[in-house]
């Protein structure tokens, strides 16, 4: 299975700054999209960006300005630089990553999830 480590989570103040980074591994699937969801406190978990394998990205509307989502193909990571971050960015981060390959005895295409990062942002 392809396994995702996130890392860079941080206690930061408002209007700092927070790079998250998300590698891939494993042999023998080949990733696809892959994404940043957040899920802050007492709150359902919500998409924050996803970048295809071409470059292609998506965001959330509360992020759009502030944030990008960047991946380097030649290492399987994913990265999200956060900028000029709110209170309201508190949350825990994860990092998701479809991929192509066999799964038991199903062949297509599955997701995978990191563990998470939290991200604190407070004075």
């Amino acid at each position: 299975q392809v396994q995702l480590v996130e890392s860079g989570g941080d206690l930061v103040q408002p209007g700092g700054s927070l790079r998250l980074s998300c590698a891939a591994s494993g042999g023998g699937f080949s990733v696809d999209a892959m994404g940043w969801y957040r899920q802050p406190p007492g709150k359902q978990r919500e998409l924050v960006a996803t970048i295809t394998s071409g470059g292609s990205t998506n965001y959330a509307d509360s992020v759009k300005g502030r944030f990008t989502i960047s991946r380097d193909n030649a290492k399987n990571t994913v990265y999200l630089q956060m900028s000029s971050l709110k209170p309201e960015d508190t949350a825990l981060y994860y990092c998701h990553a479809d991929f192509y390959g066999q799964v038991g005895g199903t062949i297509g295409l599955f997701g995978s999830w990191g563990q998470g990062t939290q991200v604190t942002v407070s004075s």
